[in-house]
This record gives C-alpha cells, sequence and structure tokens, in this order.
C-alpha cells in the first residue's frame, strides 16, 4: 500500500513537472512576438557629448594619451539638428607622443556618401602641436554639453533669432590662447550676416571676445 502511494505521488509530481516545463517556451515565444511588432524608434538627433565618448572609446586605443583638437556638428539627411543637437558629430583627436591626428564622427544614420551610421575613422595624419589658435584640451575641461551651451547663448540672441525665423545654428567646440578654457562657439547665419556667441565648454558662462 505504501509503496503505491509513493509511485502514484511521483507520478503526479512529473506530470506537473512536464506541464510547467512544456508552458514555459510558449510564453517565451509570446514575449517574443510581441517584442517584434514593436516598431523600431526612428533615428533622432543626439547632443555632442553622447557621440563623442563614443569616439573617444575607439579612439583612446589608437593613443593613450589622446587629447581633442575639435568638435564639430553637421548634417544627414531626414535627421533634424535642433536644440544644440546634431545628426552627426566629427571630433579630431590628437597625440603628442605620436605626433598624429585622426579624425572620427559618429552619426545616427547614414548620408549616403561618405558618413555612415555609427562610427567613422579616418587614417592617421601628422600633427605638429598646439598653435595659438588651435590647442589640444582634456575630457576634463569639456563639462558643459552642446545642448546645454545652444541653450544659454539661444536666450542671448532671442531678438535676433525672432528676426530671422528658421536660420540654422552650426556649433563647434575648441580651444586658443584667446580663452582660459575651450570654448563652444554657437553661430546662426554667416559671419558676416548673422548672430554668434561663445560658451566656456568648463564653466558653462557665455564669453564675452
Amino acid at each position: 500500500m505504501g509503496l503505491k502511494y509513493f509511485t502514484a505521488a511521483t507520478v503526479a509530481v512529473a506530470a506537473i513537472f512536464l506541464s510547467s516545463c512544456s508552458e514555459a517556451p510558449s510564453a517565451s515565444k509570446k514575449a517574443e512576438t510581441e517584442a517584434k511588432k514593436e516598431p523600431a524608434k526612428p533615428a533622432e538627433a543626439i547632443a555632442a557629448r553622447v557621440a563623442y565618448f563614443e569616439m573617444y572609446k575607439t579612439a583612446r586605443t589608437w593613443a593613450p594619451d589622446l587629447l581633442t583638437l575639435t568638435l564639430k556638428s553637421g548634417e544627414v539627411p531626414n535627421i533634424k539638428n535642433e536644440g544644440g543637437k546634431a545628426g552627426v558629430w566629427t571630433a579630431v583627436f590628437v597625440s603628442p607622443s605620436k605626433k598624429e591626428a585622426r579624425t572620427f564622427s559618429y552619426a545616427v544614420a547614414d548620408d549616403g556618401a561618405d558618413i555612415h551610421k555609427g562610427l567613422n575613422i579616418s587614417d592617421k595624419l601628422v600633427w605638429n602641436g598646439a598653435t595659438p589658435n588651435s590647442k589640444a584640451f582634456t575630457n576634463g575641461e569639456f563639462l558643459i554639453d552642446s545642448d546645454a551651451a545652444f541653450k544659454t547663448i539661444s536666450e542671448k540672441a532671442e531678438p535676433w533669432l525672432k528676426a530671422h525665423p528658421g536660420e540654422k545654428a552650426t556649433i563647434s567646440l575648441g580651444s586658443t590662447s584667446r580663452f582660459p578654457a575651450p570654448v563652444w562657439y554657437i553661430m546662426w547665419g554667416t559671419a558676416k550676416n548673422g548672430y554668434f556667441g561663445y560658451v566656456n565648454a568648463t564653466t558653462g558662462a557665455i564669453v564675452t571676445q
């Protein structure tokens, strides 16, 4: 009698275990199907520091003493640049020990020509070192992101922007002997017929010339 009871109980437990195992793949497949139904999010412009550190991680493997020379916004088709964000960012990194420079770019989409989605890397070029108009800088000096700098200058430029709706902005980051830290240079229109301003990339303060 005891043996029959033990056998029946064992069969019952096995049946429950097999049932639960057979249901698990079904639930997993259902989750996968639902995930596949979710549409992919469209690409959109990104702030500079997001792209910068994607580039920096790879550039660092090329040169451990890596410094940054410039960082600039760019455009790719069907991606709207706005609010200090861009569809592609291009950085020039330099290595004092190697005396070389390399251009990296990071794009959220292809431009149909030279720029492909993700990371793009150029060949090495000779770099002769800093000049008064072009100084390399470190990550520790680059604390203010492009969208924050854009907001700061936009507030000051508000009267001009209202009078010139639709003007596109170009954004670049660099360092010269004129300023104590790297600065964001943001310009709408052209140098002759436009509006521009500088923002300290370390403190976020507007810089006067």
